[in-house]
């Protein structure tokens, strides 16, 4: 039996053809290098998924893990075991041929790279929320409103009442007290959860289970479509298990079924709580709430807002003030047209400007019937007020969204772009400089709210009683027909399609076949049409025949998979807007679209490019982001001399093809923003050499050299992926910010005498990663010759998978102490805020003392995997304080905040035994792994003042680590160190099963939410 498993082996092996069995015998040690690469990488991703749940679990409101992340962690820890089994055969000798054991490696690593690509993606988010209250709602300052809020919050406390309906006329602030009553519920916490939904006036009930499904982070399980009456079944039970709650239902216009949403019935007995604002009494009433109206501002607080808003300088205007208080009077009270009519007078010290104000709202009120008309026309006022036509248009067009939408603010200038509404500058980026001057604008004016969504993004949205009098002013003139993100399944009737409406929004519903029945005869005027995200499949051929004046069409996002030949008709279309259209493979041809300026074609699966693009010579917007792609005609783009924005994919298989030709971008000479990719260093080095002859600089660049790449995360990014580059002269964009490099193998070092790096003083980011030569990032020598300064603005320095890395930054033989003290007094790596450094096996210590220096804004350090590595910080000298016969090294972090080390078997110290940190900043330290031979943490002193070293420790420090690690340090004897830091001390296991404890429902019958 002891043979048994060999000579099976073997047996296996000689299955494989004999060039496969050669390779295997020859190139053993390869694939054992690549096999120990790939265990290691994921091994890494393992613990980077791991460490960053547990540190979500230690979040306020942090999240736990999906299931599925769960999974792929289980199935990986056993891959890797299985790795460990096959490294113990083939170290053991264990078959008797080398073939055998290329196979049986090289087979693993094939296992093994497939759950590497298939690791969940950090960038989507590993794991959904977990039970917490909820987040801060943005709101502005709440002025008055006492006497309400304090009602609302009474009866919240109050365990009779259940349903709180709290309503007032537009714009009398229902929404804003609410908003502040949501913020102090989760600063209380006396409910488990405060479910924030607004309903809007076209009310849809799979829209309005879809958002409470979503505030209960219910994504992995609820089902997006299907019967409504099933999907209010599992809200109600989620809802039910949610735990004591609050509801608010923002903006309800009529009687809303609970039952057939999924609102479980409430009552006194389980504590949860239901609010609506609305702005009728009835449906307060039919819908059984306690019911609580929201008066209008008293003279004195309506002229607070009022002054606070219209700033101090009129305030100090005695001629002005009669005035103005008759103006804040007209304003009826209501906050939202106090501060909008504020907004429009901010600046005016002009007293006929204002008496002239005061008489045309009193004629305005006056002409109309009924509270709503009436604060219609105050708004009106301010929007009359914009003096430019431009910021009007501009305006009125945010109303082509859905009623409460998060409306992007780079999306929306690129529409007021795309419509013309801002002047042809000349430049791209000219044209967005005016659109934010107009955003800022319409801000102060009060008409736009400036908010910021889910992703962090900048972003404006209306008021619903702005919105609706936008839309009375779109009726008119210009005319508009908006029905967007009403979940329509088909056009608007035929009756609706007037011959003179201009623009058409039918965005965000669920249409999904287009036919010319419903059209008027003709579409005259209609110069704009919105189809973006319906699911859209078919067109009717002759759809676009009648549409003679169309400039902008948008079918962005739909499951169209052909256009109709009708298309090619539009000879004024000017924007052509497909993205994210996956199904769409072919386009007609477009020679005859010869105004057309903007063309989207990314994330489609078109394999040409559309017949007739050469004729398109006024683009200035093309994105052909579309990795199915097979090749660019020769010759295309020299045509396309207007070009400002270009963005291209590479497909993996017709590299060559998918190239950018320097020859084919000499002549785009209006080029600012360029996303696309160069096959080797010399076409690149003649693209920026002819960008620079011409003294035009790019706005924005995604540059590839080569066929490896890393994602780009700056705005202006080089990445060099050429396996066979020995580290040639390369020409740098002027102000590059980001640089990646990848398997760039023969380059040892990225800056030295020779390199053209060294000059990168903008340089924000740098990441080098799988390059088999590089020893070190600096070569020390350039110093000697050079008062160059490489990475003084650098901030993020990302060094992963460089087996032979030894150091930072190495000194060449002959590299005296005045170099290094030249090197500590320079620039370099002054303004570096985090380094990470990832399966580096040659390095034995991160950060040598003389560079320490330089290191003074350093916030993060995270080490992973580096299996030499033995001390963070180089032992030596930099401040003693004689101490009788013992010496205080003292190691200046002054910004040091996290401290993260990974698996890490010969680290033996963080500094030098007589060494103490001074980083009064430090929050985190982390020990994850393999730290066996790290039996000390290092004593801190304050930055300021003599403060005794073993007694102190920064604040806001915690330390997290196993049990065993914690318990295996190794203290002095006379020292309280260890008193000091057991507090900070916290396991993450145990953080984590407590946290999971106290969310358990109260019920142990019931199961756990999540």
């Amino acid at each position: 039996m002891e043979y048994a498993e060999p000579v099976l082996g073997i047996a296996n092996c000689l299955g494989t053809p004999a060039c496969k069995y050669l390779q295997y015998h020859r190139k053993l040690n390869d694939y054992v290098r690549n096999f120990k690469r790939m265990r290691d990488e994921l091994n890494c991703k393992m613990e980077d998924i791991e460490l960053q749940l547990k540190a979500e679990l230690l979040r306020p409101l942090g999240k736990i893990p999906k299931k599925g992340v769960e999974n792929w962690l289980k199935a990986v820890k056993e891959m890797i075991r299985e790795a460990q089994v096959v490294e113990n055969k083939v170290s053991n000798g264990r078959y008797l041929c080398r073939a055998c054991n290329g196979k049986l490696v090289d087979e693993k690593t094939r296992e093994m790279k497939e759950f590497l690509d298939n690791a969940p993606n950090a960038s989507e988010g590993l794991a959904m929320n977990g039970p917490s209250a909820g987040l801060p709602l943005p709101t502005s300052e709440l002025v008055g409103e006492e006497d309400a809020r304090n009602e609302i919050w009474a009866c919240l406390m109050q365990k009779e009442v259940s349903k709180i309906g709290v309503w007032g006329m537009g714009g009398v602030g229902k929404t804003t007290i609410m908003k502040h009553i949501h913020n102090d519920l989760l600063k209380e916490q006396r409910f488990e959860r405060v479910i924030w939904v607004t309903i809007s006036k076209e009310f849809n009930v799979m829209k309005v289970q879809d958002d409470i499904a979503d505030a209960l982070k219910l994504k992995e399980d609820w089902p997006r479509e299907g019967d409504k009456l099933r999907r209010a079944a599992i809200l109600s039970e989620m809802l039910k298990k949610a735990g004591k709650h609050v509801l608010i239902l923002d903006d309800v216009w009529d009687e809303v079924s609970l039952e057939e949403v999924g609102i479980p019935e409430l009552s006194g007995g389980n504590g949860c709580k239901l609010v609506l604002t609305t702005r009728s009494e009835h449906v307060c009433k039919y819908m059984g709430c306690k019911v609580i109206k929201v008066k209008p501002l008293s003279e004195e607080e309506a002229l607070i807002l009022f002054l606070n808003k219209v700033g101090p300088n009129i305030v100090q205007s005695p001629t002005i003030m009669p005035t103005l208080k008759l103006v804040v009077k007209e304003c009826a009270g209501l906050p939202l047209t106090i501060v909008v009519v504020a907004g429009t007078m901010i600046g005016e010290d002009c007293p006929l400007i204002w008496k002239n104000a005061l008489v045309e709202l009193k004629e305005r009120i006056g002409k109309v019937e009924g509270v709503e008309a009436k604060v219609t026309e105050r708004l009106k006022f301010s929007f009359d007020h914009l003096k430019d036509k431009q910021v009007k248009h501009c305006f009125l067009y945010c109303t082509v969204y859905p009623e409460d939408f998060e409306i992007e603010k780079d999306e929306l200038i690129e529409c007021w772009i795309e419509e013309g509404f801002i002047d042809d500058m000349g430049t791209r980026q000219e044209m967005k400089d005016k659109g934010q001057v107009i955003l800022k604008k319409l801000e102060d004016n009060c008409l736009l709210e400036n908010i910021t969504n889910d992703f962090d993004l900048p972003c404006i949205k209306m008021h619903d009683a702005v919105r609706d009098m936008a839309l009375s002013i779109t009726r008119m003139n210009p005319r508009y027909m908006i029905q967007a993100g009403l979940q329509l399944e088909e056009l608007p009737e035929k009756e609706q399609w007037d011959p003179d409406i201009e623009k058409v929004s039918l965005m965000y519903n669920s249409i999904s076949e287009i036919s010319i029945d419903v059209l008027p005869t003709k579409c005259q005027l209609l110069t704009t049409l919105l189809l973006q995200e319906n699911p859209i499949k078919k067109i009717s051929n002759s759809f676009f025949t009648n549409m003679p004046c169309l400039s902008v069409l948008n079918l962005s996002f739909t499951e169209i998979e052909s256009l109709p030949n009708s298309i090619s008709e539009l000879k004024n279309l000017t924007t052509l807007l497909l993205c994210g259209c996956e199904e769409l493979r072919d386009l007609p041809c477009l020679s005859m679209l010869q105004e057309l300026k903007k063309l989207d074609l990314s994330e489609t699966k078109i394999e040409e490019v559309p017949e007739g693009m050469d004729m398109l010579i006024k683009l200035r917007y093309l994105d052909l982001g579309v990795f199915t792609l097979k090749e660019i005609p020769a010759g295309l783009l020299p045509k396309l001399v207007h070009l400002q924005h270009l963005k291209l994919k590479f497909h993996v298989r017709n590299e060559k093809k998918t190239s950018l030709k320097a020859e084919d971008m000499e002549p785009l000479k209006k080029l600012e923003c360029l996303i696309g990719r160069f096959k080797d260093i010399s076409e690149f080095n003649k693209f920026i050499s002819s960008m620079k002859q011409s003294k035009k600089n790019l706005i924005k660049y995604h540059l590839l050299v080569g066929s490896s790449f890393i994602p780009a995360t700056g705005d202006k990014t080089v990445t060099i992926g050429v396996q066979n580059w020995e580290g040639e002269l390369i020409m740098l964009p002027i102000e590059i910010q980001e640089l990646n490099i990848t398997h760039c193998d023969y380059l040892r070092s990225l800056v030295d005498d020779n390199s053209s790096f060294k000059n990168a003083i903008d340089l924000r980011v740098c990441r080098i990663w799988r390059c088999e030569g590089i020893e070190c990032v600096v070569s020390l020598s350039s110093f000697a010759s050079s008062s160059a300064h490489p990475f003084q603005s650098l901030e993020v320095l990302s060094l992963r998978d460089l087996p032979k890395l030894s150091a930072l930054i190495m000194k060449d033989e002959g590299i005296g102490s005045a170099t290094t003290s030249t090197l500590a007094t320079s620039a370099t790596f002054s303004h570096l805020k985090e380094i990470s450094i990832c399966i580096c096996s040659s390095m034995k210590t991160l950060l040598p003392h003389w560079l320490l220096p330089n290191l003074q804004n350093l916030e993060k350090i995270y080490v992973n995997h580096c299996s030499q590595l033995v001390e963070i910080l180089g032992a030596a000298t930099l401040e003693v304080e004689e101490k009788g016969s013992d010496a205080l090294i003292k190691f200046h972090l002054p910004k040091l905040r996290e401290l993260k080390l990974r698996n890490l078997p010969n680290l033996k110290s963080i500094c030098s035994k007589s060494g103490v940190m001074v980083c009064d900043s430090l929050q985190l330290i982390q020990v994850v792994g393999d730290c066996d031979k790290l039996k000390r943490i290092p004593p801190f002193v304050p930055l300021v003042g003599n403060g005794q070293p073993f007694a102190y420790a920064p604040l806001s420090l915690t330390i997290f680590s196993s049990t065993e690690w914690w318990e295996s340090l190794e203290w002095d004897d006379h020292s309280n160190f260890k008193n000091v830091l057991q507090p900070l001390w916290k396991l993450l296991r145990d953080i984590a099963e407590s946290r999971r404890k106290s969310e358990l429902p109260s019920d142990p019958k019931q199961d756990n939410l999540t």
